[in-house]
């Protein structure tokens, strides 16, 4: 008999807190705004938020630069209004998962402002030091965020490493005390009843700088197996490492139950399909649907039973899907439907990322006042450096800029879309007035009712989580077609990945249908002729 988990049968929500609701008018998402919402997010069903940082922050890198991680960063709230959150959650059956971000924290952690106060203080080795090579930076690893990923400090004359921002200091794996002191903070969480951590870029931990092997170390797994040892591994927690260079061999060295490392993995190899090969995220090509198939259906087989998988189109450092890879414009409603239920079919542990269940959008922009972003403003002055126009700049961000997934939640028509009653931090999409939470409750045929219907799918049909998963690979490029098969029950997921009508031949007698995006139409016996964005997952039958 199989081990079963709670976090292999819901579907996650991930909140991206300064965004998602303002109680209070200062213009920024927090925790009472959450609070507030619980009931909606009971009515799509969901079972467990991901919540980005809440924690104390000096805002560098929004929350993911982490000055304490035992308070409540102020504009959020305070730690009682956090311990509320967990309580009001837990009594809507939703577990309240925690942004680990344990490969750095801000210039402004204690610890760090000990360690660069003395050579010798006693937290000096609980971040990455080296002396300078003939007067230079130790080697060239380079920061995500562009540029050196070393910073000299003028205090003690040496440089420390920062994969991302130089106020974001990485921490010393090595150290086993630094490792202690991580492992009693997450243990302080898990008391408070959370349920698990998503792992902020956790490939990382295993770094060995000199080598400049930074994804994937050598110590990674064994660092991991000590952290489940010595926190959640008591627990039945749901915990999902950030990993972007993994292949299902490294997913699986990871999420393999016998390993006691953790739940799954977030890969992102379907995500790095409409860039240019080896080069940036910023450098874009258009997507091939064929090979979306092949990735997704790595994925798919290749993890089998020895590992699980995580599935997201969206999350709040990716653009908006249906501004992605759907069609905005003319089929939003169409296309986002599609791929909600070519997502919510396959087998793994689905994630919906606020808003995506109202089909919210990305909001172009066209001038440098309106990024808040780090890091597309560090690549808009990179770019111009480099003899880019302005408007070569402005097609990169506006198709992968991370304040896409960043605009406020769209709950109402009214000004600032309900999200606040003062100055929102980022201005919201002026698309809320059409696209909005009230408007899609009110509306039976809307986005955010297919996405309830896929998560009580879940629910009621073991076939969703365990059935295995088959690719349909005689179909028209644009056709993504598979099979779902489980203990006897066969159901076939279809849809067109396109704005064009396309031809699918179903050789199967169609049971029953089970779920549609197109209201009355049916997938029929033969040849049928598939609206744009059609999709339709029906149970075969014998």
């Amino acid at each position: 008999m199989k081990q079963t988990h709670w976090w292999q049968e819901v579907v996650v929500y991930q909140i991206y807190p300064r965004s998602f609701k303002d109680s209070n008018g200062d213009g920024i998402g927090d925790l009472n705004g959450i609070i507030e919402k619980l009931d909606y997010l009971e009515k799509l069903g969901i079972g467990a938020i991901w919540l980005s940082p809440v924690y104390q922050s000096p805002n560098d890198d929004n929350g993911y630069d982490i000055s304490d991680y035992e308070a409540i960063m102020d504009e959020f709230g305070t730690m009682a209004e956090m311990d509320l959150l967990i309580a009001e959650a837990k009594k809507r059956g939703i577990q309240i998962i925690m942004d680990l971000v344990v490969n750095h924290t801000s210039d402004e952690h204690a610890w760090f402002v000990e360690a660069k106060s003395s050579i010798d203080s006693k937290y000096r080795d609980f971040y990455v030091w080296r002396k300078p090579v003939n007067g230079q930076v130790p080697n060239n690893l380079q920061s995500t965020f562009l540029g050196p990923a070393w910073e000299f400090d003028e205090t003690t004359g040496e440089y420390y490493l920062h994969l991302f921002s130089k106020k974001q200091p990485d921490l010393n794996w090595e150290n086993p005390e630094m490792r202690q002191a991580v492992y009693d903070m997450m243990n302080f969480w898990i008391d408070k009843g959370i349920g698990g951590f998503r792992m902020d870029v956790i490939d990382l931990v295993g770094k060995i700088p000199d080598q400049e092997i930074t994804g994937n170390g050598p110590k990674l797994h064994e660092y991991l197996q000590e952290m489940n040892q010595q926190t959640f591994g008591k627990h039945d927690l749901l915990t999902v490492g950030e990993t972007w260079g993994a292949t299902p061999e490294i997913a699986k060295l990871y999420s393999h139950p016998d390993r006691k490392e953790l739940s799954m993995v977030f890969q992102f190899e379907h995500v790095g399909l409409d860039e240019v090969p080896g080069k940036s995220k910023w450098d874009l090509r258009p997507l091939v649907i064929q090979e979306l198939k092949e990735v997704f259906n790595k994925w798919q087989t290749e993890l089998g039973n020895d590992g699980w998988n995580s599935l997201f189109w969206n999350n709040h450092d990716l653009p908006r899907i249906v501004s992605r890879w759907g069609n905005d414009q003319h089929y939003r409603v169409e296309s986002a439907k599609m791929l909600a239920i070519l997502l919510h079919m396959m087998k793994g542990t689905p994630y919906i990322y606020q808003g995506e269940e109202i089909g919210m959008t990305n909001k172009p922009i066209s001038s440098y006042e309106e990024i808040e972003d780090i890091e597309s403003r560090n690549f808009y002055h990179n770019r111009l450096e480099k003899g880019y126009s302005e408007a070569e700049i402005f097609t990169s961000i506006n198709a992968k800029g991370r304040d896409n997934a960043r605009t406020p939640m769209q709950w109402d028509a009214s000004k600032h879309a309900g999200f606040t009653t003062g100055t929102p931090w980022l201005s919201v999409n002026p698309n809320h007035t059409e696209i909005n939470v009230a408007d899609a409750l009110a509306n039976p045929d809307s986005i955010f009712y297919t996405y309830q219907q896929l998560v009580q799918l879940r629910k009621d049909h073991p076939l969703m989580v365990w059935g295995d998963f088959e690719l349909l690979t005689d179909t028209s490029a644009e056709v993504f077609a598979y099979y779902r098969r489980y203990q006897g029950e066969t159901w076939l997921v279809v849809a067109n990945f396109s704005d064009q009508e396309q031809l699918f031949t179903n050789n199967h007698v169609v049971d029953n249908t089970i779920i549609r995006n197109y209201p009355q139409t049916e997938l029929v016996t033969g040849d049928n002729h598939l609206a744009p964005y059609a999709a339709f997952v029906v149970k075969l039958g014998a």
